[in-house]
């Protein structure tokens, strides 16, 4: 048990939670947050406050940010949004098939360095326009291709459930999504339903995938024949999230919603012995 606080270096962006230590930050602080780069301002949207975890491993906060920290944050801000404009201007110049989603700028003590992050759909030769962005920035550049999910993730957005993108929020690592995700979970094949704002298949396919696994492994199949408390029927469909199949009665043809316990059969055959 510790305590834990929560920090966002972009309005609405991605949360990233902390040990305040000794601090005691409420919302709307300016604190600073450690980093590969040294320390950097955040803004604490949720106050320090106990949890039950073990907050062992959480990193814990450099500090409250000083007039010196949120002037040098300034600088940065002025720097990334100027880099972006330039980069724009230069990828139109020389013709280049990117999109700039990101930029990063650290100062550095002879010389600042910036990296630019974009998306195209190939392979890009950009030697010509990181030559050209350093002569205009008058620092050290690097240009990274992101994958489109990584694209997601840092620009962010609102997902078809209307919430904020998991990529951008809470997802630290992208796990195999697959299309036999969606049909054992009986979506339809529709692109434009099961792809999210990266254009790949929803992350989310993957959360109740295992609910959905465990079901058909062991409730009866569809099309098998099956004993309920009404009478014999046919099991015509399944319903994972009330843990229930759809049964035919052979009596009328009217279908019932039966539980898997119900008509499961070595769960029958256990209550029998009862």
């Amino acid at each position: 048990m510790g305590m834990l606080c929560a920090v966002s270096f972009n309005r609405y962006g991605r949360l990233y939670y902390l040990d305040p230590g000794d601090l005691t930050p409420q919302v709307g602080d300016k604190v600073l947050v450690p980093t590969d780069d040294g320390a950097a301002v955040a803004e604490c949207v949720w106050a320090a406050q106990w949890v039950t975890e073990d907050t062992d491993g959480f990193p814990k906060l450099v500090g409250l940010a000083g007039e010196e920290d949120l002037t040098r944050d300034a600088y940065i801000r002025k720097r990334k949004a100027e880099a972006k404009v330039a980069a724009k201007k230069l990828i139109r110049a020389h013709d280049l098939p990117m999109k700039i989603v990101g930029v990063d700028h650290v100062p550095g003590g002879d010389v600042d360095r910036s990296t630019v992050y974009f998306t195209a759909p190939q392979r890009v030769d950009f030697r010509g326009l990181v030559r050209d962005l350093g002569a205009t920035l008058k620092c050290r550049v690097e240009l990274r291709q992101l994958s489109a999910r990584d694209s997601a993730r840092i620009q962010g957005g609102i997902g078809s459930c209307g919430r904020d993108l998991c990529c951008a929020t809470f997802l630290t690592d992208f796990e195999p999504v697959t299309i036999r995700m969606a049909k054992d979970q009986d979506l339809p094949l529709n692109p434009l339903r099961i792809s999210g704002a990266c254009g790949r298949l929803m992350c989310c396919l993957k959360y109740e995938h295992p609910l959905y696994q465990q079901f058909q492994a062991t409730a009866p199949a569809v099309g098998s024949r099956v004993t309920t408390d009404d009478g014999d029927g046919r099991v015509v469909a399944h319903n994972v999230p009330s843990d229930s199949v759809v049964v035919r009665m052979d009596s009328d043809g009217s279908r019932a919603s039966c539980s898997r316990a119900s008509v499961c059969g070595p769960r029958r055959a256990y209550e029998s012995l009862d």
